[in-house]
């Protein structure tokens, strides 16, 4: 079970601002661009100036960034918008966007910066991995438990907690270690499942 399982209903939601940006002219490629720069602006912020309570501004930036991110995919394949560069882009931008935002934390007092080091690398395995499950078989896998809905929702809470209660800063240790442990288990799983697609 994994976040990316109600992403349907999501999009369904977001579906009519979908239809007001294309009347626009904005693009899918475009959305996504914006993305992945406003993630590096946001992280280098928090980085730059790493006090707690400026946390707060994750789990809303990152909101917004799962609906841009669900916004570029419904106008590429609603509105004939796919292309290679796109793909590209969106794989990219996304392993970029995590990068900027969560290595913020390892600038916070009492945070272990190897562990959010880790967490970033694990992360990009676990989209490598879909990635490699799309070459085997034809379709990108978003198995979790650790997705990157679900990382977004584990480390946007994170944020807000930092930012409430400073003063237990280093409980991010423990979320960090727990979702190193649950981003190995998500690699595991989608190259497991790319290998029984394989071999039916």
């Amino acid at each position: 079970m994994t976040l990316y399982d109600i992403k349907p209903k999501f999009q369904g939601l977001l579906r009519p601002l979908t239809r007001a940006m294309h009347l626009r002219g904005i693009t899918a490629n475009q959305v996504t661009i914006f993305a992945m720069l406003a993630s590096v602006f946001m992280g280098l912020i928090l980085t730059l100036f790493p006090e707690p309570r400026l946390f707060i501004l994750l789990p809303v930036f990152l909101f917004i960034r799962m609906a841009l991110n669900a916004i570029d995919g419904m106008l590429a394949r609603e509105f004939n918008q796919k292309s290679q560069l796109g793909a590209i882009l969106n794989e990219v931008g996304d392993i970029l966007a995590d990068a900027a935002l969560y290595l913020a934390f390892a600038c916070l007092t009492g945070v272990s910066p190897w562990l959010v080091v880790l967490v970033v690398l694990l992360s990009w395995l676990t989209e490598f991995s879909g990635v490699i499950a799309q070459t085997l078989t034809g379709t990108r896998n978003y198995r979790g438990p650790m997705g990157k809905s679900d990382r977004a929702f584990v480390l946007g809470a994170l944020g807000l907690f930092v930012a409430l209660w400073p003063q237990y800063t280093i409980v991010a240790n423990i979320v960090f270690s727990a979702s190193a442990v649950l981003l190995v288990w998500t690699s595991v799983n989608r190259c497991r499942s790319a290998l029984e697609v394989k071999n039916v």
